[in-house]
């Protein structure tokens, strides 16, 4: 059946007259209007693009959480290098020290026969 059967059709004369399925067409339009008024959403194109909306959202959400992590991981890589780095430092400077001690340093003297004080 062609679309055209759903609309009414004029006369030469100027006439209107129904076409041969126009009672189709009025249905289908008062159930139309019936959903619309009820919230559902009849056209697949409406429901596609509230579901694309939808998934749209969802994927902005993942994507500013996927983002604070990175942040987070970066931070504590930057961190990790640096106390790395520290430490590296450190067993160098242990490992090969120095061969003049500092100047402040003063020898000990071993003697235990001397005595110190008024312990006798």
């Amino acid at each position: 059946m062609t679309r055209t059967g759903f609309y009414p059709k004029k006369g030469r004369d100027g006439s209107v007259r129904e076409g041969p399925y126009q009672h189709l067409g009025d249905e289908f339009v008062r159930r139309l209007a019936a959903l619309r008024d009820a919230g559902e959403m009849p056209d697949s194109r409406d429901a596609q693009i509230e579901r694309l909306k939808a998934q749209n959202a969802e994927l902005k959400d993942r994507v500013a959480a996927r983002d604070t992590v990175i942040e987070e991981l970066t931070a504590f890589k930057k961190l990790v290098l640096s106390r790395l780095a520290a430490q590296q430092e450190e067993i160098t400077r242990l490992r090969n020290p120095d061969p003049a001690p500092p100047a402040r340093l003063t020898a000990v003297s071993r003697n235990h026969g001397d005595v110190i004080g008024t312990c006798s």
